[in-house]
């Protein structure tokens, strides 16, 4: 059966089966006070369905509400990260380099770790990069995709381990120096028990880094749905910085140093602009969408044609604006660096 056979298939039956059920209460702290923040299609992929992200009144925690089922989170991520995805995402990762070096480099301060684990290592091309910022550390990665494979036959990664991290961890018990979660927390249904997998995998004394998206940046509010770092329907949970922290605190860790991305180089309007662009153009032909007509295809085609100078128009104003955006803390993520007490 091919691709499209098999999505046919699949949405025959609907896309409610996709949800569990809505929750009246919030994930982080049992809060009834839980309002709408904002409803939101998959901008990305383009694959049916809507999302919306609830917001609680009492500390501030956004969440995806009603959240994919295990079955809506393997439909989603389907041919994101591998498969027709594969190639796309290869190509994204490897131009990060900077961001790369900038976050191996948080940990310099702090020690010379013999070993690494970085969690949701995607294709391993941090690893790839971080070795050349610590050239003594051997580095490991964990995912739930074939990417870590990917990795590990690379060269990339020393070891590779593909599941779930709180089921992996008895077995990886006070192995590393260092783990990291690079935009891995807010794909996880329960972050509190990724952190205790951390701890569980970290050496007394070792360091756990987290980057994740700020949900209290001025980008949400100035972008709205069209802010990449909601990236419906793949991210489940957004902590603010004060309830990651204290999470950090109660499970025995100290945080060390708490940062975020460079502002001047959010590119916050650029990727605000390819999503809303991105929606109002038809689809390309993909196998989870009806096949487009002729019509489709040439309104894609000229919509195309206006798409690419407007967002190279975004891109150009991001330029000019990043002194501006840094003056004004116009961010996308924030990094926390803490040690296991």
């Amino acid at each position: 059966m091919d691709r499209r056979a098999e999505y046919a298939a699949e949405l025959a039956e609907g896309v409610a089966r996709f949800f569990e059920p809505r929750r009246a209460t919030c994930p982080w702290c049992g809060s009834t006070r839980i309002t709408l923040l904002l409803r939101s299609p998959d901008l990305v992929q383009r694959k049916p369905g809507r999302f919306r992200l609830d917001r609680c009144a009492d500390c501030a925690h956004v969440f995806q509400n009603p959240r994919l089922s295990a079955a809506g989170l393997a439909f989603y991520y389907r041919d994101f990260y591998d498969g027709l995805g594969e190639r796309v995402m290869d190509i994204t990762f490897s131009v990060q380099t900077r961001q790369y070096r900038e976050r191996a480099a948080l940990i310099v301060p702090h020690a010379d770790p013999a070993s690494w684990l970085d969690v949701g290592c995607g294709h391993g091309h941090f690893c790839r990069t971080a070795r050349k910022v610590l050239p003594r550390t051997s580095f490991d990665g964990l995912d739930f995709g074939g990417g870590v494979e990917l990795a590990r036959d690379r060269g990339w990664i020393r070891r590779g381990y593909r599941g779930e991290f709180p089921a992996l961890a008895p077995e990886l018990a006070e192995r590393y120096d260092v783990v990291s979660m690079h935009h891995y927390l807010e794909h996880s249904t329960d972050p509190r028990r990724e952190l205790e997998a951390a701890m569980k995998v970290l050496r007394p004394g070792g360091l756990l880094l987290v980057e994740v998206p700020d949900p209290e940046s001025a980008w949400p509010k100035l972008t709205g749905r069209y802010w990449i770092g909601w990236m419906q329907p793949q991210h489940l949970h957004f902590a603010p910085r004060a309830n990651l922290r204290a999470a950090l605190t109660e499970l025995g860790f100290t945080v060390l140093s708490e940062t975020t991305d460079d502002p001047a180089r959010s590119h916050g309007l650029t990727s605000a602009a390819m999503h809303l662009l991105g929606e109002l153009i038809p689809p390309p032909d993909r196998p989870w969408l009806p096949r487009p007509t002729r019509t489709g295809q040439l309104a894609r085609a000229l919509g195309l044609l206006v798409t690419v100078p407007l967002v190279a128009l975004a891109a150009a104003a991001s330029w000019l604006l990043s002194p501006l955006a840094r003056r004004y803390r116009l961010h996308h993520n924030y990094r926390l660096v803490a040690r296991k007490s």
